[in-house]
């Protein structure tokens, strides 16, 4: 039986949770990006605050069976042609809850929160990021996506529109 996943608003009161959780993230991440842990023997995350100053910055996590599980970062990147566009800004599950489809069950939930245009970005060496956007995208939407190239980014974006209405789907 697939375990399900909720996902929740972070509020301020979680910070410090949202904090350590990305700590893991970075960990994780330092493969593609080379980073490397300060003389504290921490990765940082300098856009932490924002999540919590700026309205167009939106932090939840994610929990399974009430238990933490990752979370999702969700920016709002500003207009195209007058529609605001939605962004994947980070995204995170534990290792202990992935491929248990805990991933695809929180984003289809952060879109379903989020109508419109979205549009999510990989780097390019993280190929399994990749064929997890495409797969999950591509179930979403029903396939009506397009993957773009920017001159701006390096790495494939998917781009589509999350319909009105599919909460509780």
């Amino acid at each position: 039986m697939t375990p399900t996943a909720t996902l929740h608003r972070a509020t301020l009161a979680d910070k410090s949770t949202l904090r350590n959780l990305m700590e893991l993230y970075l960990y994780d991440f330092s493969e593609f990006t080379g980073s490397d842990v300060d003389e504290s023997g921490l990765y940082g995350y300098e856009y932490l605050d924002f999540y919590w100053t700026d309205p167009a910055w939106h932090p939840f996590l994610v929990r399974v069976n009430g238990r933490l599980a990752g979370f999702v970062l969700v920016r709002d990147q500003g207009l195209d042609n007058g529609e605001l566009v939605h962004h994947i800004a980070e995204f995170f599950i534990l290792r202990k809850y992935r491929r248990q489809h805990i991933g695809k069950q929180a984003a289809f939930q952060v879109f379903d929160r989020f109508p419109g245009l979205w549009r999510v970005t990989e780097i390019e060496e993280n190929k399994a990021a990749q064929a997890f956007w495409r797969q999950v995208i591509g179930e979403y939407c029903g396939g009506n996506f397009r993957e773009v190239q920017d001159g701006d980014w390096e790495g494939p974006i998917q781009e589509f529109t999350a319909p009105p209405g599919q909460a509780g789907r």
